[in-house]
């Protein structure tokens, strides 16, 4: 018994295949367009208008970037727009020079001592609760973590005017621990949110065979979660950091006015009673927000992932 094969037409093509099915076909290039767009790259209309929002954006920016080079009469004569009609005019440095010879110095230095242990104590806090209600059985675990987390829905502001007599009881006003103790509670909430929806998407194998070869609850955490969990952990530390060095009224109240106020006091203080001296702030706004800045240029491939991360499992 003998099989014929199908004859060939003169295109190269069966003849029993069906004409529609043919031309259905789509041409290569058509393929390789739709192969583009598929991986994410958007046309020329989007692009453009990505552009045009973006410009928009950052005019404000770029107005207070001239004005913080502008001298104080033609910063108070004109506006920041004119200097395109003469880009070569005059131009001054005077306004950053004054403003890190007056208190923005020492203001920055405090800044950091205020951000840094405001940002790693509820971090460190925080990684425990979570490691905790994720991989610990205990009595009340789930009621105990839907009440921490109830606590993401109530102001902050409610609970300034207890702490402010709390604090002034116990002689805490006007000292950092203050706005440590404040900022540490403020963001335990939200930071045991985020590091207990990443630590779910880990591996319980991993943690399974850390407790046969005898590894206790501690080691298992710094060897093993901590390490996994770095996105998570740089994602808050970004929010917590930003969070708390521009922050204006825990350190208004807590704080105040004097050797140990930030960056964001002191630049209050720039602007006069009658508005005078508001290019200074224009300066001051710059170098406050180099900071933030550096430190969301250098954590940002953590960022998006760390927030992702946990959102979904499985």
């Amino acid at each position: 018994m003998t099989t014929s094969s199908p004859a060939l037409g003169t295109t190269g093509t069966p003849e029993g295949q069906p004409a529609a099915e043919r031309r259905a076909a789509p041409p290569a290039a058509e393929h390789g367009k739709a192969s583009q767009l598929a991986r994410g790259q958007a046309n020329w209309a989007v692009k453009s208008f990505l552009l045009v929002l973006c410009l928009v954006w950052m005019v404000p920016l770029i107005g207070l970037l001239v004005t913080s080079f502008r001298d104080p009469d033609d910063a108070n004569t004109t506006g920041w727009w004119t200097v395109f009609a003469d880009p070569f005019g005059s131009w001054t440095t005077e306004n950053y020079s004054t403003v890190v010879q007056g208190t923005m110095g020492p203001a920055f230095l405090n800044s950091f001592v205020l951000t840094i242990p405001a940002t790693i104590i509820p971090i460190l806090i925080a990684a425990f609760a979570a490691y905790a209600f994720t991989f610990m059985r205990f009595r009340g675990r789930d009621f105990l973590f839907i009440l921490i987390v109830g606590l993401l829905v109530v102001p902050n502001q409610v609970a300034l005017v207890p702490l402010l007599q709390i604090y002034a009881d116990a002689g805490l006003v006007g000292t950092f621990f203050s706005v440590w103790l404040a900022h540490t509670g403020f963001g335990m909430p939200l930071a045991i949110f985020i590091l207990r929806g990443y630590m779910q998407t880990l591996p319980r194998s991993i943690i399974e065979s850390a407790s046969v070869d005898g590894a206790g609850h501690f080691t298992t955490f710094w060897r093993l979660i901590v390490p996994m969990s770095i996105p998570a952990l740089a994602a808050f530390a970004i929010f917590q950091f930003l969070w708390v060095w521009n922050d204006l009224l825990v350190a208004k109240l807590f704080l105040g006015s004097g050797e140990n106020e930030p960056v964001t006091i002191a630049l209050q203080s720039l602007l006069g009673t009658q508005g005078q001296g508001w290019q200074l702030i224009t300066a001051g706004a710059f170098i406050t927000m180099s900071v933030p800045l550096l430190v969301f240029i250098t954590l940002q491939r953590f960022f998006v992932r760390g927030l992702t991360a946990g959102s979904v499992k499985g």
